[in-house]
């Protein structure tokens, strides 16, 4: 039995609504039997069938934040899109809230290509993805196993298997420091049960502290001021649960990422404190499908919302020509 959401339908983006294209809820569900929540987005003109395209991210965010600024930009350019919320978060159902999962999220793209594919208005064999920061590798990870997905472009890459097993810059890479992580986590796992709720993790942290790194002074400003706060986003509120990632660490994504026979484009910004992601994902991809492309200057959430940096042109000449 699917479940019933209750899909908020005024507009509530953080990013105005465009007159160029048709914008409505819808929900789908996954092979888990857990339904998610998407906006859809399509041309006022459309004719015919359209090629298609699947948008979600970033990792703790929501649908209207950067994952509906691309889909409905994307739209206006001729595509027929979807920016949705994955599981256990948003507007999406499944339960326990506020939890992640390699597998899962990597379905919710194969479930979002299900959706796409039934679609009047688009052409099962021209289907997309676009993935921000963590949900750029679930899409990479869903380009490897998922045939019917023809294109998938990357933004701002994270690696969540990686981060979440070696810490930043790979500066926990031990079996030490793993095992510490380990401990806390299942010890939280005790008290979580013991209690009968899961504890969150806390998003991104405020206020914020003046030695705060750059990159967490960069998420600040993204999910903390008006920029791009949202009331439903984890990262703007309270964050995971705490032991809401840890399949990651045990779980690596991108295993058979070299097997992608798919075209893939891999966006990052240059002065990105994530960049080495894109960089070693894009190592492990073969063929002449495939491109990596650094977007001078720009740091991590400068390609969440800021229009004037983020490549639409080069991102619409890429699914036009795959899809």
């Amino acid at each position: 039995m699917n479940e019933h959401l209750k899909l908020v339908e005024q507009w509530d983006k953080t990013f105005p609504i465009s007159n160029k294209v048709h914008h409505h809820k819808a929900t789908f569900h996954n092979r888990y039997g857990i339904t998610l929540a998407a906006d859809l987005y399509a041309p006022k003109d459309i004719k015919g069938t359209l090629p298609a395209i699947a948008v979600c991210g970033p990792f703790g965010a929501v649908k209207e934040q950067a994952a509906g600024l691309y889909a409905q930009e994307m739209a206006e350019r001729g595509f027929f899109t979807i920016a949705f919320d994955p599981s256990f978060t948003g507007e999406s159902g499944g339960s326990p809230r506020y939890m992640a999962s390699p597998d899962i999220n990597t379905e919710d793209f194969q479930a979002a290509v299900d959706f796409l594919s039934v679609q009047e208005n688009v052409n099962p064999e021209k289907i997309g993805l676009i993935g921000i920061c963590g949900w750029g590798g679930m899409a990479l990870n869903a380009a490897a196993i998922d045939t019917r997905v023809k294109a998938t472009a990357t933004i701002t890459m994270y690696d969540m298997s990686r981060v979440n097993a070696n810490g930043y810059f790979d500066t926990e890479d031990s079996e030490a420091a793993r095992y510490k992580k380990k401990k806390t986590w299942n010890t939280q796992r005790s008290i979580d049960y013991k209690n009968g709720e899961y504890a969150r993790g806390g998003g991104v942290v405020d206020p914020l502290p003046e030695d705060a790194p750059f990159f967490v002074k960069d998420y600040y400003d993204y999910y903390k001021t008006s920029r791009g706060y949202h009331e439903r986003s984890l990262n703007s509120n309270d964050g995971w649960n705490i032991t809401g990632t840890m399949s990651f660490m045990n779980m690596p994504i991108l295993q058979y990422a070299s097997e992608i026979r798919s075209a893939v484009l891999i966006v990052h910004g240059e002065k990105a404190h994530s960049c080495y992601f894109s960089k070693d994902a894009f190592s492990k991809l073969k063929g002449h499908n495939k491109e990596l492309l650094l977007i001078p200057n720009a740091v991590h959430t400068d390609l969440y919302d800021r229009t004037d940096i983020i490549p639409f042109d080069t991102l619409t000449t890429f699914f036009q020509k795959w899809l």
